[in-house]
């Protein structure tokens, strides 16, 4: 393959990475939503606190409970299985917090993870509406092994209940549970309820060294997904000095709303979707500066349109709700999950991700990792192999493209004598061209087109090992975490964010990466003339990839070593094809070339 060729690949690759980082780090922030003239039914549509009132007419709401936050200290109560131990408060009959026993906090110790800690209000937790919201204390009525209930009374008028259920076994996946909230009317008169909300979780940074590109919240609404970044709501940008939003508003149909971060997930499905969906960016660490991004999490409300409740009538409100891992093959389950919660894991975070179908092929690649895992227990070498795998599966469209770049190489020398002779006839040296291409039976994309259809594949196995909650944690020879940088030496902080370095490491897997390259690009021949400012690019482009690829994760840089050693064999074996015969080779006059052979 030429050099030419070899810069389309990797151009594609480095405008991926800078696209990735850049898009991340220094993107603007969306532009405030507008406030209308009207007066508007829907608080999510003017950017303020969900109305107190009834969703028919706010001024005809019966219930005048106190706002004022009640004093008494929060109780709290457990359920547990083997994978989870959900704490539950009487502060809003809610959830407090969720411990993840299958995973860590923190490498090397023993407690485990903990969502929705630090948090901006209890999970499930009602918002703005007084007597029965987060401030309010609950009555605990029963707690058994597998459910908990809580009641609390507004006015003498609404009772309500809410009730949980911790699934697993048969009856759902051990992270789920199961919540119904119950509004009895214990008047004569029908009884209006107010537009509310309900409180997702809080998603924090993994970590002081975790910048927080993956923090967000989104929505699915039956058809597509939206996600929203922490920082898409921090103000200021590349090109901007906005002021950071203190929420944003998505007035939608919700099938179901998340937080997240890089490996975990808090997804609520209602049973009747919800009208809206705000966002919040929380401060979590009040030590930190204001101007530090790190210091933030990202909240949600799902706003909910309730119904009135007849004389001594009742209603319900239910959802699922699941705070874990964002595993693939657990979400994929859809005896479980039947409202696509796997799109939670959004293959296709980006624009370059969407043009090469990252989000089609993100979950078939994580499915066949995972399938390779089963065999091999290693993650570190099911990658090795997964990447083996790929680079054999696209070798026909590679050898295709080497075999017409050689005859492109070849015809170069009638191309240039073409454009040498008809330099004042831009139309003639055209024709003359593709009277050479035509003769010799060469496609000029045919070197292009293979290429462009191996990357989908790569591209996307490379989203998928962003996101995948099984490599946190997975050693892999000297490396203890594949999910994040292979450090061995660290010198300490630094400040270099053009580059995405916060500490100045000694990470082997990046060195490996660009000394594989950088042989890979020798091995590469060079086409006859070449313009020399090509030539000196394609000198300095893998040392540019692999100080941009510095500080990635060891999973995406044992990925891209193993597929440039990969390279190297099959460019050597490249090298060794024979030279192809090109019978129909004429010049511009329509003469045969006829230069004699190089004698070996």
């Amino acid at each position: 393959m030429d050099k030419k060729n070899t810069a389309i690949g990797v151009l594609l690759l480095v405008a991926a990475m800078l696209a990735f980082y850049f898009s991340a780090k220094f993107s603007p922030p969306p532009p405030k939503p507008a406030i209308p003239s009207a007066p508007v039914t829907s608080p999510v549509a003017t950017n303020a606190a969900p109305a107190a009132g009834p969703a028919t007419s706010p001024a005809d709401t019966t219930l005048t409970a106190s706002k004022t936050p009640s004093s008494a200290p929060a109780e709290y109560v457990t359920l547990a299985n083997d994978f989870v131990t959900v704490r539950f408060t009487t502060a809003g009959g809610a959830i407090d917090r969720v411990e993840l026993k299958k995973h860590k906090a923190e490498l090397g110790h023993d407690a485990p993870y903990l969502m929705n800690a630090p948090q901006a209000a209890p999970a499930l937790s009602f918002g703005t509406f007084p007597g029965v919201d987060k401030d309010a204390r609950y009555e605990l009525v029963s707690h058994d092994a597998h459910t908990v209930v809580y009641r609390t009374m507004v006015d003498g008028k609404l009772e309500v209940t809410r009730r949980y259920e911790l699934l697993g076994g048969g009856a759902g996946d051990p992270y789920q549970v199961r919540h119904e909230t119950t509004f009895r009317n214990l008047g004569a008169q029908p009884l209006p309820l107010p537009r509310t909300s309900l409180n997702l979780g809080t998603a924090s940074p993994l970590g002081p060294l975790d910048t927080g590109m993956y923090v967000n919240a989104g929505y699915y609404n039956g058809d597509s997904t939206e996600f929203i970044r922490r920082d898409e709501l921090a103000g200021g940008g590349f090109f901007t000095s906005s002021p950071p939003l203190p929420f944003l508003d998505k007035v939608a149909p919700i099938t179901w709303a998340a937080v997240k971060n890089q490996f975990f997930a808090a997804i609520l499905t209602p049973d009747e979707p919800g009208v809206g969906l705000r966002i919040e960016r929380v401060k979590i660490n009040p030590l930190a500066p204001a101007e530090d991004r790190n210091a933030y999490a990202v909240t949600g409300e799902l706003l909910v349109d309730l119904k009135p409740i007849p004389a001594n009538g009742s209603a319900k409100w239910s959802a699922t709700y699941y705070a874990g891992p964002k595993e693939y093959r657990r979400l994929a389950r859809t005896d479980n999950f039947k409202q696509s919660e796997d799109k939670v894991m959004n293959f296709a975070p980006f624009f370059f991700n969407k043009i090469f179908l990252s989000q089609f092929f993100g979950p078939l690649l994580l499915t066949l990792l995972t399938w390779v895992h089963a065999w091999i227990p290693s993650w570190g070498w099911a990658i090795v192999v997964m990447t083996i795998l790929l680079k054999v599966v696209t070798l026909p469209f590679t050898l295709a493209a080497s075999r017409s770049a050689k005859r492109m190489q070849k015809l170069m020398p009638l191309i240039q004598e073409s454009r040498e002779k008809y330099k004042d006839n831009p139309q003639k040296a055209q024709e003359a061209m593709m009277r050479i291409y035509k003769e010799n039976k060469v496609n000029p994309l045919g070197g292009c087109i293979p290429i462009l259809i191996t990357m989908p594949l790569f591209i996307g196995f490379f989203a998928v090992l962003q996101g995948a909650a099984e490599l946190r944690y997975a050693p892999f020879l000297w490396a203890v975490d594949l999910s994040a940088p292979d450090t061995v030496y660290s010198f300490g902080a630094v400040t270099l964010p053009l580059l995405g370095l916060t500490h100045l490491n000694i990470n082997i897997l990046p060195v490996l990466m660009g000394a594989t390259m950088i042989y890979q690009m020798k091995l590469t021949p060079t086409a006859p003339n070449v313009d020399p400012a090509q030539a000196t690019m394609m000198k300095i482009m893998p040392w540019m990839f692999a100080l941009f690829c510095y500080n990635f994760a060891s999973a995406l840089a044992l990925y891209s070593t193993v597929n440039a050693l990969f390279s190297i064999g099959q460019q050597m074996f490249i090298n060794k094809m024979p030279e192809p015969e090109l019978a129909g080779a004429t010049g511009p006059d329509g003469l045969k070339n006829v230069t004699p052979k190089k004698k070996k």
